[in-house]
């Protein structure tokens, strides 16, 4: 739900088929989101149970990390290349800046990698025999992003629902946003 800014007038309310026009972004945003939450669900829910899924080698579960950590980067990386310099034309929760003037889903990019990077790490160490995969490490590994992960993928998708992309873009120019 967006929060009245005494700025900006209250705009009518959406049509349903201006609002599915405006909302599309959210929706596919919202679709590969869901992709990421699945793949870190499969990873957290064994470092919390100290269970692998039933049927998975240590192998597939080691690979399936990685390919989350792989998606997730490459995700974000399309992200921060091509999709969010066209919004930060005219949005403002978009936008590059330095340090606290950075966009706040740019900064939590930040700290997602930091974490990731440490996971990923580990999980590379694990599958090359370097370390042997222990449950309760992989929850820490993950416990320091998790927070600030689920709170990206919930406020990204709230950024670019309806209500907050008409009062940036003209229904017409919706269509043209790169994703």
């Amino acid at each position: 739900m967006s929060v009245p800014n005494p700025q900006q007038p209250e705009l009518p309310p959406l049509s349903a088929t201006d609002f599915r026009i405006y909302n599309q972004l959210a929706d596919k945003m919202e679709y590969f989101h869901t992709m990421l939450r699945h793949s870190w669900d499969i990873q957290w829910t064994a470092a919390t149970s100290g269970r692998r899924p039933q049927g998975m080698s240590i192998r597939q579960f080691i690979a399936e990390g990685l390919r989350f950590a792989s998606h997730l980067e490459t995700h974000h990386a399309i992200e921060e290349q091509h999709i969010f310099p066209h919004l930060a034309r005219k949005m403002p929760e978009f936008r590059v800046g330095r340090g606290k003037n950075n966009a706040e889903l740019l900064r939590q990019h930040k700290l997602i990698h930091a974490g990731l990077d440490g996971f990923r790490e580990y999980l590379e160490r694990c599958l090359s025999g370097e370390e042997d995969l222990q449950m309760d490490v992989l929850r820490g590994k993950m416990e320091t992003w998790k927070d600030v992960l689920w709170t990206h993928l919930d406020q990204e998708v709230r950024t670019l629902g309806a209500e907050n992309m008409r009062r940036y873009w003209a229904k017409e120019e919706i269509g043209g946003i790169p994703f």
